[in-house]
C-alpha cells in the first residue's frame, strides 16, 4: 500500500483535536471529502492559538451551534490536496 498524505492529514488533524479538546473528535465520511468534528470544550478553548493550525489544514473548517453547545469542523476534499 503506497503512502497516501491525504490519510495522514486525516489522522494527524483528528489527533491534535483530540488531545486538544480532551475529548474523541468524529470522522465523517462525505464521499467526495471528509469533515472532521470536535466538540468546543473548556480544553479546546485554552488551546485554541494551538488549533487554528489544524483547521487550515483543510479546504474549510468552521463553527457551527448545536443544542448542547458548539462544534468546530474542517472539511477535507478527497482527491484534491489541502490548503496551500
Amino acid at each position: 500500500m503506497a503512502y497516501d498524505p491525504q490519510i495522514a492529514v486525516i489522522h494527524s488533524a483528528r489527533a491534535q483535536l483530540t488531545a486538544l479538546a480532551g475529548l474523541p473528535s468524529r470522522v465523517i465520511d462525505e464521499g467526495d471529502a471528509v469533515r472532521i468534528e470536535t466538540d468546543v470544550t473548556d480544553a479546546l478553548i485554552r488551546h485554541w492559538q494551538d488549533a487554528i493550525p489544524v483547521f487550515y489544514l483543510g479546504a474549510e473548517f468552521g463553527l457551527t451551534n448545536t443544542a448542547t453547545g458548539q462544534t468546530a469542523w474542517l472539511r477535507i476534499e478527497l482527491g484534491k490536496g489541502t490548503r496551500t
